[in-house]
Formats: C-alpha cells, structure tokens, sequence
C-alpha cells in the first residue's frame, strides 16, 4: 500500500472541460429531440476559435453554433480581452454516423470495441478516493467564489491538485495542495493565498478530513507555481475533448480503458459501460464485501454482452472474488441495451457530468446504492 497518493482536478473553465461540456451539452440536445440519436462529437478551442467535429443520427435539427456560444458564456467567458469568448468563431464539421457502425447498435450490440473499468473504494463517504474528491472540491468552490462574488477578481479556468498523506492504508492528513487559477493582475498573491485559503482550500480539507487540525504552515501550498497567471482559457492553452480521462475517472487510483466519456450517447460502451462498472463496483464496496473494488470489461463493436468481466479486489475482499463476481452479475446484466434501460441514460443529464467528475456525485443513477 502507498505511502501518499497525489490526484488532479481542473476547473469547469479549462480550456478541456470547455470542449467537454460543449461536446456533451450537444450529446443532451440530441437526446432531448430524439432519445435513440447517436452522437460522437469532439469539440477543439484555441484562441478565439471553436472546431465542432463527429457524426450524428439525430431526427431533429440541432443548433450546434448556440449550444457551443451559450456554454462558453455560461463559464465565464465574456470578455474579447481574454482571447476567447462567446463571440469566438466558430466552425461546424458534422456530418451522418457511418452505416457499417450503425448496422451493429441497432440490434444492440457494441458502439464500439474496448475495455472499461469500475472502481470504489471507503475512503470517502462517495466511496471515491480521497485526493480525487478533494480535488474536485478545490476546483468547484474556486468554481463558485468567482460565480457569486466572494472572490470575483477570479477568472474562468484553473487546476488543483493534492497530496494525500496515509497510515495503515487509510487517509491520514493533506500535505501538499497546489492550485493554479488566472486572476486579475492588481490582486497581489497575499491576498490571493488568503482568499483561497479561507474560502476555498478550508472548506474543502475540513469537509473530506475534519478530524485534521487545519493550520495553514502545516500544509504545504503552491499557488500559482510561475509566481503569476492573468489570461488563462483557450487563448493560453488549446481544449480539446476527452483529454481529462483520469480527472473524470479516479484520480489514477482506479484504471481507464482509454476511451472518454464525454460527446458519446450511450449506445458508445466508452461511457455506458465505464458507468455500468462504477455501479457494480460502489454496490460491492457498499455492502461490506470488500474495501477496495475494480470491475474490469471488455466488449466487441455490434456485440451485445462482454467477452470478459473481471474483479479485482486488491487483498481487501471480505469474502471469495467468486462471491463478489455473482453477486455484481445479479445486480446488472451487462449487456448493452439491458445498461442503458437499467440505468436510464437516453435523458439529458451529460452536461452536468462534463466538470468535477463523472463519478461520486448522487445525482447519477449509476451511483445509487441498491
């Protein structure tokens, strides 16, 4: 078992999460129009420019420029001066899904070949590592003090991550917390360290470990590691969707297959799968059989059920993976229209699962704890 253990969140304002949230904000138009459209779109942006790209089977019409300018405005990005914003250019390159994928998920089957992994773990009360959700928490309540003014010299974008200190394999303290978050150049980082320290960085340590004595030289913190950051966004650092897989997963506690989630309706086993996996693996942490809990599958494109199905339990399992494997296969079957339907993912819900993470959050059905 480690020692320490460092993971990473970004803000719903960087340049990636932009793409995703785009990406999955037309995923939801889709559905919303026609729940069995299949969409596949990847969205890049850089300085004042917007790329939307990918294949989509939709009955309705969708207004692809507006989704991408009203996400944009909705993070913040208001000001020309910046080098992006709503008013950015933006070019659409969408066109009809290939039939030769089309001929596999009608009948059910695979949107796409690959492997998926599900984790849990009691670190948390979301059963979710620790440094992942503490950095979830940084990054959303910077999030928040710029959105309601409490610290509005902030700007959109921003990055924290976390070191997680461990004894006897459970969290112990937080040692080192960085974080990275454009701000309005006359704010000198004096103030910037204390406004981030009470109303971001508390906050958020006292939630996750509120037995540790929360005294500001026994942490080491790292704002901003160039000494300043003023324009951050597209204009800083190109986004392009589906580059955030470890922030969207597990932190790296937990293994990903690879594929990402977001601009991919559930027909791509990519998400639905990676969801139906976390399901199984939270339910089997939940009920006591083990601490720590990895699902692994694989599936084959135009193929409904997977060729493999694995557990992993790391030395924490209370009783046989045997046990464990029955047990997660009477809860889902895991074929792909039996996900989907079991699960309920032909809603809009994506683009709220498009910052802060796909997983530890209540408000998604494959979190629920049966």
């Amino acid at each position: 078992m480690f020692d320490q253990f460092t993971s990473e969140s970004v803000a719903a304002g960087h340049p990636d999460k932009i793409c995703d949230q785009i990406s999955d904000s037309i995923v939801d138009a889709c559905l919303a129009v026609d729940p069995k459209s299949r969409v596949a779109v990847e969205t890049l942006v850089t300085t004042n420019k917007v790329v939307l790209a990918g294949e989509i089977t939709c009955s309705g019409k969708i207004d692809y420029e507006g989704i991408a300018r009203s996400t944009i405005k909705r993070l913040g990005y208001i000001n020309p001066e910046w080098g992006f914003s709503d008013q950015a250019d933006i070019e659409v390159c969408i066109h009809h899904q290939s039939d030769d994928i089309a001929v596999g998920v009608d009948d059910g089957g695979a949107g796409d070949q690959g492997i998926m992994f599900g984790y849990a773990c009691n670190e948390t009360p979301e059963l979710m590592p620790m440094s992942l959700m503490l950095s979830h928490q940084l990054v959303r309540n910077m999030d928040v003090a710029r959105e309601n003014g409490d610290i509005a010299y902030l700007r959109p974008d921003g990055k924290a991550q976390v070191v997680v200190d461990y004894a006897n394999g459970k969290p112990k303290k937080v040692s080192t917390i960085i974080l990275a978050v454009p701000h309005n150049p006359k704010i000198s980082k004096e103030q910037l360290e204390d406004d981030l320290w009470f109303k971001v960085i508390a906050p958020a340590v006292k939630k996750y470990l509120p037995k540790q004595v929360l005294v500001k030289k026994d942490i080491e913190l790292i704002i901003n590691g160039t000494g300043a950051w003023e324009i951050g966004g597209p204009a800083s650092d190109t986004g392009v969707t589906g580059r955030k897989i470890i922030v969207d997963t597990y932190g790296g506690m937990g293994r990903h297959g690879g594929g990402c989630f977001s601009g991919k309706d559930p027909s791509k086993v990519d998400r639905s799968a990676a969801y139906a996996c976390r399901f199984l693996a939270k339910n089997v942490v939940a009920s006591g059989m083990a601490d720590r809990c990895e699902l692994r599958v694989g599936y084959v494109i135009g193929q409904a059920k997977p060729v493999s199905f694995n557990v992993e339990t790391f030395g924490t399992a209370k009783v046989s993976e045997a046990e464990i494997k029955d047990y997660a296969l009477s809860l889902l079957d895991m074929s792909v229209k039996n996900i989907i339907k079991k699960l309920d993912l032909r809603k809009p819900i994506y683009a709220k699962t498009a910052a802060y993470g796909h997983f530890g959050r209540e408000e998604f059905s494959w979190e629920k704890i049966v």
